[in-house]
């Protein structure tokens, strides 16, 4: 009797597949294309730095929420990462992610045309490859706290974490 109880555990055991881990996940921090006059004459502002770190820490607290993710921390190449353009480096950007050990791994830009048009855009690539997984943008009008912190919700919801976002839609 314990050996058909021992036998159908295993047996139940093996017919079960195990879940596998989420994706290791470095998100780094944004960066900031100001191309526009403001940004040219006046240079780098306090408050927009603010924003660009509240954004890459808003982006971290959901999606390792959310589950779906093991969020890494980026903090032993933070430094080196924020000495770096992430988005042309040559390659650094995947050198940082492997480092860390992520599978995946995400950067953003927000580019500031002026103060009244920006555009977030968010990267997802591939950490063995460097191969682009996945890119989305938002398009924000004025330059504040609120229309980021929105513009980085909408991506979230209705792009990374959407379900079957990207997926091929039966017609």
């Amino acid at each position: 009797m314990r050996a058909q109880l021992a036998t159908m555990l295993l047996a139940l055991t093996i017919a079960v597949p195990t879940l596998a881990d989420p994706p290791k996940l470095a998100v780094f921090d944004f960066e900031l294309l100001d191309t526009s006059l403001q940004g040219q004459m006046n240079g780098p502002r306090r408050d927009e730095h603010e924003r660009l770190m509240r954004a890459g820490e808003q982006l971290r607290k959901e999606l390792a929420g959310s589950g779906k993710f093991q969020l890494l921390d980026i903090l032993p190449v933070n430094a080196a990462a924020h000495d770096s353009n992430l988005q042309a480096c040559g390659g650094c950007d995947v050198h940082f992610a492997q480092q860390l050990g992520a599978d995946l791994y995400i950067t953003g830009v927000v580019q500031k045309v002026s103060e009244l048009i920006l555009i977030m855009s968010i990267y997802v690539r591939d950490a063995h490859t460097g191969h682009l997984v996945s890119a989305m943008n938002a398009h924000l009008r004025g330059n504040s706290d609120e229309s980021w912190s929105r513009a980085t919700t909408f991506l979230l919801h209705n792009r990374l974490l959407a379900p079957n976002y990207g997926a091929p839609q039966p017609q």
